[in-house]
């Protein structure tokens, strides 16, 4: 399976948890195609990465000097944690935000 076929099995996969009104697994499945594109930028910037945990790729691209303020958000936005309730500390579509962060680390 190649780069976009396996971004795009994970966005339909959280597009169906969502319809379900599984939002967690909705949130799992987004965190998995921005991990997949991580793991790509950083490829093509010479990294390594010894993880293959989304989360842990993640929080390395925040670390990233070369990333946009925006883009470090989004990755922040895609690695918190959730509260009691099982909802975000923020507002936000983390399907929308992975897409966003997809295509610009790809592009």
């Amino acid at each position: 399976m190649n780069l976009n076929e396996q971004l795009e099995r994970e966005f339909a996969l959280a597009e169906q948890a969502r319809a379900r009104g599984n939002e967690g697994q909705a949130r799992v499945c987004a965190r998995r195609a921005a991990g997949i594109a991580v793991r790509e930028y950083l490829t093509r910037q010479g990294i390594q990465p010894r993880s293959t945990s989304a989360y842990d790729l993640l929080n390395l691209l925040r670390d990233d000097p070369l990333l946009s303020p925006d883009l470090k958000r989004l990755a922040n936005h895609l690695t918190l944690r959730v509260n009691e309730e099982f909802k975000l500390p923020v507002e936000a579509d983390l399907i929308a935000e992975a897409r966003q962060l997809c295509d610009a680390l790809l592009k």
